[in-house]
């Protein structure tokens, strides 16, 4: 469930995680960290998904966008390998707002 938490961010963003995170929180202490960690992760990315939005009007954000993404995938591939080894895995670019 771990690692599904950190692969549904990228299939449904927030919902993914934030749906295993209130499934799980009180039955597994290691998946609900998991699926906060996916969901600190995901608020992060949008985050920069809408300043990068807002920076297009001046030609930056074209080029941030597709950055932005490709980072997104990359932590989302470390943090499911990660997890399906029974690692505990932390997004180095997270804002932690769910613990």
């Amino acid at each position: 469930m771990a690692m599904l938490a950190h692969l549904l961010g990228l299939l449904a963003s927030w919902l993914g995680p934030l749906i295993i995170y209130l499934m799980k929180k009180d039955q597994a202490p290691y998946v609900r960290d998991q699926a906060a960690e996916a969901l600190n992760f995901q608020i992060t990315m949008f985050i920069g998904y809408v300043l990068a939005g807002i920076l297009v009007i001046v030609f930056i954000g074209a080029l941030l966008l597709p950055v932005v993404w490709i980072l997104s995938l990359i932590f989302h591939i470390q943090a499911a390998m990660a997890t399906n080894k029974g690692q505990k895995y932390r997004y180095p670019f997270a804002i932690r707002l769910i613990t």
